[in-house]
């Protein structure tokens, strides 16, 4: 765990950028694929374009407007939980007009501190558009931080119960431009500001907090530290460190990520190698099926490239590799009468769409691309990186010349959703 206490002015603006789309985008797509298939652009912002917090508005009897709302205090077990729900403007730049959307943050203390003067700290979740985890009882980490800590679960902008962004809640945005200058809201700037307006509505005395940011969460707290270093404590990064120079990484990043995939698929198949055909038997029956897939519960198809994308967890959790292999192991329906057609499991299929989240939390493949760039556009890097990787990664043409099928991992392209 690193901690960083960093000079602001080390730290250059991140993760500010235009969305624009290409003139290549066809006019039959609906605003959610043409949104998912627009390039990114990013440009400066200025440290000053950072709206400063203030203390809640009042009304003229003095009392506070309705920008916090607090409920009470309910257990889980050897845990105290009490929910907040703020509104804040979509746009920060331009906050008097702009309309509001409603985060949602979850205070956590042990059993017996709800009164206890205590620091506070942030944790800020990985993705991007991920939400916090939502606590059962006092384990792990939150365990060992509410010993010292007030903890503060904010559900980031667009996730989980803050203005969730869904595909049906963004086709409510007919127009494709619209949804993508929507989607400019959605980015670790507009994430640290919503982190400064509830900070200074609940800590006491708006004192400077501690935040820990795991993986995409890592990224926003270095946003922290260049916005708006005067409210924070320190920064604790679990994993996730951006790039802060000019241009775009992406490039550099996919190149090492497929290497590590291959090195990761290498692993997986001397552990399970009889999942070597079963893997190649699936990617077979999927692209012979009707549409090149076969339906998934939710409408969507699940595709030999879509089947790849099971690397994403697969490889790279703790205990990945066993889920996948268990996975792959009720991958087909029973044969109950000689001669009927051979399915893919509906076990199989409900484990897929629980384990691939795009349905559920979109914002990862419409931002994550983008999260490597500053000055530059990424042009399409996913697509173009996996190109250089075409013939390792085919999955129809291993599976014909009977190699393993190798599995992708944490690279979104607009084909893999």
């Amino acid at each position: 765990m690193l901690k960083i206490h960093a000079p602001p002015i080390l730290i250059k603006a991140l993760l500010s950028f235009d969305l624009s789309f290409s003139s290549s985008i066809s006019a039959t797509l609906s605003p959610l694929q043409s949104a998912r298939l627009h390039r990114f652009r990013l440009r400066r912002t200025s440290i000053r374009a950072l709206v400063t917090m203030s203390v809640p508005k009042s009304d003229s009897t003095g009392q506070s407007m309705t920008e916090h709302v607090a409920g009470n205090w309910y257990s889980v077990p050897g845990l105290r939980l009490r929910d907040h729900r703020f509104m804040v403007p979509l746009d920060y730049k331009n906050r008097e007009a702009s309309s509001k959307i409603s985060i949602f943050a979850r205070e956590i203390v042990a059993v017996g501190k709800e009164e206890q003067p205590m620091p506070y700290l942030l944790y800020l979740q990985g993705g991007p558009g991920f939400e916090c985890p939502r606590p059962t009882e006092a384990s792990g980490w939150i365990l060992k931080a509410c010993e010292e800590f007030r903890v503060v679960l904010m559900d980031q902008r667009g996730t989980g119960l803050s203005t969730p962004l869904t595909p049906s809640s963004m086709q409510q945005i007919k127009s494709a431009p619209k949804l993508a200058d929507y989607l400019t809201h959605f980015r670790a700037d507009s994430i640290v500001n919503d982190a400064e307006f509830i900070r200074v509505r609940l800590v006491p005395e708006a004192r400077p907090w501690s935040v820990l940011g795991q993986s995409y969460g890592g990224f926003c707290g270095v946003t922290y530290l260049s916005f708006a270093p005067q409210g924070l404590k320190q920064v604790l990064l679990t994993g996730g460190i951006p790039p802060i120079g000019d241009g775009c990484t992406a490039d550099s990043v996919y190149r090492a990520c497929f290497e590590q995939i291959i090195h990761q698929n290498e692993k997986y198949y001397k552990r399970f190698p009889q999942d070597i055909e079963i893997v190649r038997d699936v990617v077979t029956f999927l692209a012979e099926s009707e549409a090149g897939g076969v339906p998934l519960p939710s409408g969507g198809i699940l595709t030999p490239r879509g089947l790849q994308f099971l690397g994403l967890s697969g490889l790279g959790s703790s205990a990945g590799f066993e889920r996948l292999h268990y996975m792959f192991e009720r991958a087909w329906d029973p044969i109950l009468v000689p001669g009927a057609p051979k399915q893919i499991s509906s076990y199989f299929l409900n484990t897929y769409e629980n384990w691939v989240s795009f349905d559920t939390n979109p914002l990862y493949a419409i931002l994550h691309e983008s999260i490597y760039c500053q000055g530059a556009s990424s042009r399409w890097s996913a697509h173009r990186v996996r190109a250089d990787h075409e013939s390792k990664f085919n999955a129809i043409k291993a599976a014909k010349e009977g190699r393993p099928v190798l599995f992708t991992g944490e690279i979104a392209t607009s084909t893999d959703i």
